[in-house]
């Protein structure tokens, strides 16, 4: 099965560390005992390249980055095939961890989902 892991986290850290980049190459490449990426990558900031399209009154609206009331926007994604979800879950909880212990000041979270077809 395929799932798609979606990282949302706080806009207002900068850049990442050096050191998280490679502490998650060797986590991902812990992660292919259970989970094989199919593809992966971060987002750039809303204020950069960032645009919110939502109804309203039955038109469409236009909302320009960055998204300053937000608390928390998908900074990164993955598709992944896994046997299970579990495998899923436990590949995100480690993507996380990650992050965690190697950016100060991280905080987010993680929402995994199974693709559907």
């Amino acid at each position: 099965m395929q799932v798609m892991t979606l990282i949302k986290m706080s806009e207002h850290l900068g850049e990442p560390p050096a050191e998280l980049y490679a502490a998650m190459d060797a986590t991902f490449k812990e992660l292919e005992a259970i989970a094989t990426p199919v593809l992966s990558g971060g987002l750039l900031p809303s204020g950069v390249a960032g645009a919110l399209v939502r109804p309203s009154g039955g038109r469409t609206t236009v909302l320009d980055g960055p998204f300053t009331e937000a608390k928390e926007v998908v900074g990164g994604f993955a598709i992944l095939e896994v046997e299970t979800f579990a495998q899923a879950v436990e590949a995100t909880r480690k993507v996380v961890q990650v992050n965690i212990d190697h950016w100060p000041g991280w905080t987010g979270s993680a929402e995994v989902r199974q693709l559907t077809g």
